[in-house]
C-alpha cells in the first residue's frame, strides 16, 4: 500500500507540474485569487521558486492565434479537396472580407498562379467604383486575371448599353428581376462558361440564421448537383479580420470608410451609419462590435429593399431556392407563336392591313415566363396571327411603337396602323380571346 500511495503522489506531482501554465488550480489560496496582481494578469500555481504571472491579454492573443492557425489549416484542407479533386474549381469573388481571405489562401497554395482555381466576378453595373478598381489591384498583386460576367447581351463595363437594354431603373421597378438579370443569370452563365464542377464561396455560419447550418462541403442547387466548397464556413468575422491583419492581406478600401460588407452602391451603407467603426491600416478604429456581433456583417446590405411578399431582403438570389433555374432559353421557342426578328418586320406588321396580336416580352421576366403556357395555348386557337417581339433589346422602339413600359405588354394591331394595348393583368386563354375579338 505504501508503494501504491507513493506512486499516486508522484503521479499527482507530475500532473501538477505539467499543468502549471493553466489557470490557477483549486489549491491556490483564496486571497491570491481575490487580489490578482493586475486587472489583466493572472497569478498561476506555485512553483519551486516564485509564482509566475501571466498577462491575460497575452494569453487571449495566444489563444486566438491558436484558433486562427487551426481555421487556416481547416480552410486550406477544404480548398485542397475542392481544387485537386475536381477539374474546374471556380471561385466567384465578391471582394468582401471573407473573399479576400480565400483569395489569399488560394495564392498561398499556388492555385491562382497555376490556374488550377479560376476567379469569377459578377459586375452588376451598380457596384461601388472602388470595387472594380480593387479587383484590378489584387489581380496585379496575386498575378491572376478574373473572368468578369455581367447582364446578358451587354459588353463588360458598358453601363450605357445596360441602361439601354434593361433600363437604368430596373432595380426600382422590380428588384427580383434585377437580381435575376444582374446577379443570378450572369453568375450561372459564368459557372457554365467556365465548366465549373466545384464552386468555392465565402459564406459563413456567422453571417446569419439563413446560413447558420452550412458546412464546408455541400451540393449546390445550381447546375443540378454542382459541388460547393465553403472553406471559411466556421469562421467569425473577427477571425476574418484577424487573418487580414496577420498577413497584411489587401482588402476592399471601403472597409476604411465604415463598410463591413460591400455590395451594390445603391443599397449598401456603413455600419454604424455615421462610419464610426472602420478597419484602417489593419486594425479597427472605433468600436468593432457593430461589425463583429453575430449576423451583423451584412446589416448594411440590401438597405431599403423588400421581397415581393414584403419581407426584408437578405439575399441577392444566388444562394436561395429557385436559383437553379436557367436563363439560357427563349420563350415560345416552338408552337404557334411566331417570332418577329427585327424592327423592320415589326413595323411591317404594325402598318399592314391585317389584324394581329403582338406580345412584347423579355425572356428573363418572371411575368412573361408566367404567361408562357397560356399565351401558347391561345396562339393555337387564335383567329389572327400571334407574334412575339423581344422588347428588352429594343426598349426605345417598343416604347414608341408598341405601348411598352414594362414586360409583358400584349398589343392588338388593328390593320389600320392603330395599336391597342391589353391593359388587364389577367393572362388566360379566355382573356386573350376576348381581347382579340374586342373592337
Amino acid at each position: 500500500m505504501k508503494a501504491y500511495a507513493a506512486a499516486v503522489t508522484a503521479l499527482s506531482l507530475a500532473v501538477h507540474t505539467t499543468t502549471a501554465f493553466a489557470f490557477a488550480p483549486a489549491h491556490q489560496s483564496s486571497l491570491s485569487l481575490l487580489r490578482p496582481p493586475s486587472s489583466t494578469s493572472l497569478l498561476m500555481a506555485d512553483t519551486a521558486t516564485e509564482p509566475k504571472i501571466f498577462d491575460q491579454e497575452a494569453y487571449i492573443a495566444q489563444s486566438k492565434e491558436m484558433r486562427l492557425k487551426h481555421l487556416e489549416e481547416q480552410a486550406m484542407f477544404a480548398l485542397k479537396i475542392a481544387v485537386e479533386n475536381y477539374g474546374n474549381a471556380v471561385f466567384p469573388n465578391a471582394l468582401i472580407a471573407g473573399d479576400v481571405v480565400i483569395t489569399h489562401l488560394l495564392h498561398r497554395m499556388g492555385y491562382l498562379q497555376s490556374g488550377q482555381a479560376k476567379v469569377m466576378v459578377v459586375d452588376t453595373f451598380h457596384l461601388f467604383p472602388e470595387t472594380m478598381e480593387f479587383l484590378r489591384e489584387i489581380e496585379g498583386h496575386y498575378g491572376f486575371e478574373a473572368e468578369v460576367f455581367c447582364a446578358e447581351g451587354v459588353p463588360v463595363g458598358d453601363k450605357a448599353a445596360f441602361d439601354k437594354k434593361y433600363g437604368a431603373d430596373l432595380w426600382k421597378e422590380d428588384i427580383e428581376q434585377y437580381d435575376k438579370v444582374c446577379k443570378v443569370e450572369p453568375f450561372q452563365r459564368g459557372l457554365k462558361t467556365l465548366k465549373t464542377d466545384c464552386m468555392i464561396n465565402g459564406r459563413t455560419r456567422w453571417q446569419g440564421f439563413e446560413r447558420a447550418w452550412i458546412d464546408q462541403f455541400e451540393n449546390a442547387p445550381i447546375g443540378g448537383g454542382l459541388a460547393k466548397c465553403n472553406p471559411i464556413a466556421y469562421w467569425t468575422l473577427e477571425d476574418t479580420f484577424d487573418y487580414i491583419a496577420k498577413y497584411q492581406v489587401p482588402h476592399h478600401p471601403l472597409h476604411a470608410k465604415g463598410y463591413p460588407s460591400i455590395g451594390d452602391a445603391k443599397d449598401t451603407i456603413p455600419i454604424p451609419e455615421d462610419g464610426s467603426t472602420r478597419f484602417v491600416n489593419f486594425k479597427f478604429e472605433g468600436d468593432p462590435k457593430p461589425w463583429l456581433d453575430y449576423a451583423s456583417e451584412r446589416k448594411g446590405r440590401f438597405v431599403g429593399l423588400a421581397n415581393k411578399d414584403g419581407s426584408t431582403k437578405t439575399e441577392c438570389g444566388i444562394h436561395v431556392a429557385g436559383a437553379e433555374r436557367t436563363f439560357d432559353r427563349d420563350l415560345w421557342e416552338e408552337g404557334a407563336v411566331k417570332n418577329i426578328a427585327t424592327k423592320e418586320e415589326a413595323l411591317e406588321i404594325i402598318n399592314g392591313d391585317k389584324e394581329a396580336i403582338i406580345a412584347v416580352y423579355a425572356p428573363w421576366c418572371q411575368f412573361c415566363q408566367g404567361m408562357e403556357e397560356e399565351f401558347a395555348k391561345y396562339a393555337q386557337e387564335a383567329g389572327v396571327p400571334v407574334y412575339k417581339f423581344r422588347g428588352d433589346e429594343e426598349r426605345e422602339f417598343v416604347s414608341e411603337f408598341l405601348n411598352t413600359a414594362s414586360f409583358p405588354t400584349v398589343n392588338k394591331v388593328k390593320g389600320n396602323g392603330e395599336v391597342v394595348k391589353y391593359d388587364s393583368e389577367v393572362r388566360t386563354v379566355a382573356a386573350f380571346k376576348e381581347f382579340e375579338t374586342s373592337s
